[in-house]
């Protein structure tokens, strides 16, 4: 991995760890389908003024192929993903779910083995996934929630992230095979326009958008969200996979459980236990592993994200 992703990497998992612990204050407010439709409208609206005034000479992208690749993205790598981890903070504290999400690179090393030719899975990589899923088990078995009150998980809540991770690290792949020449705004505008119409009407089905619940504070964690974690946080991911390929991507997993466990634990009283601190050991070696063998993958004057 490039020294100089290091900047890139560390800022998408404070944006991505801050927003966690965000979610997991919102859900208690929001449904996951609105909390999600909601913050996937607003960050729309970030691009549409963009295209709309034509800022830095931007056009409304009108290329199908760029469409049909963005539609993908959208549902597959924005509305899914963000649904279920969402969905899995009713059951899990924002600390565990991010220690979860570090699991990322394993996944996707295994589906970058099978549809990428450049990045093969080797000993070493396969080591690291073992340990990585093992981690990711113990948690599992030791129905660890990081919630107080809570004594043991319900697996609804892990099956919801186990899904949400799964469809984001297809994304990935996908992206990195498919999209290096794209221009990472157009793909993140088209992504956040996707999602949101993708979101919304099953909110609406789901539970008819209702808000009645969402105070001032509710508002807030919803714009910043929308701003920090969606607008941001979705161009940057897709800048890191773009620049630096999809196994150096997901590194931003170790920097999450950080941001995310001590924010959580000062402001919403979650709880961190020597399960969890095993579990992340054993997956955060694993991922070490993963990437300390990962070579640097230029992708030439297209390398835009």
């Amino acid at each position: 991995m490039r020294s100089k992703a290091l900047l890139y990497i560390v800022l998408l998992g404070v944006l991505y760890g801050s927003t966690l612990v965000v979610s997991r204050f919102s859900v208690n407010q929001f449904a996951p389908t609105t909390y999600i439709g909601l913050r996937l409208a607003l960050a729309s609206l970030g691009f549409a003024v963009v295209y709309g005034f034509h800022i830095n000479d931007r056009r409304w992208p009108r290329s199908g192929d760029l469409w049909s690749r963005g539609f993908l993205m959208g549902v597959f790598g924005t509305a899914a993903p963000m649904v279920g981890i969402v969905s899995g903070l009713q059951y899990l504290s924002s600390g565990l779910t991010s220690i979860l999400i570090t699991v990322n690179p394993a996944l996707t090393v295994l589906l970058a083995h099978v549809f990428l030719k450049d990045e093969p899975l080797t000993r070493r990589k396969g080591t690291g996934v073992l340990l990585a899923l093992s981690g990711a088990l113990l948690l599992v078995i030791r129905g660890e929630t990081g919630l107080p009150n809570v004594s043991f998980s319900n697996p609804v809540g892990y099956l919801f992230v186990l899904g949400g991770m799964i469809s984001g690290s297809l994304a990935t792949v996908y992206a990195r095979k498919y999209m290096q020449n794209d221009d990472p705004f157009d793909v993140t505008g088209i992504r956040m326009f996707v999602g949101a119409f993708a979101v919304l009407p099953l909110a609406f089905l789901v539970d008819g958008l209702d808000v009645s619940r969402v105070d001032r504070w509710g508002v807030l964690a919803l714009i910043f969200a929308a701003i920090v974690g969606t607008f941001l946080g979705m161009l940057l991911s897709f800048y890191n996979i773009q620049r630096f390929g999809a196994t150096a991507a997901v590194m931003t997993s170790y920097v999450i459980p950080v941001v995310a466990g001590l924010i959580g634990v000062i402001f919403l009283n979650e709880q961190f236990t020597w399960g969890m601190a095993a579990g992340v050991s054993l997956i955060s070696i694993g991922v070490w592993l993963i990437n300390s063998t990962s070579k640097p993958e230029p992708i030439g004057a297209t390398a835009a994200g």
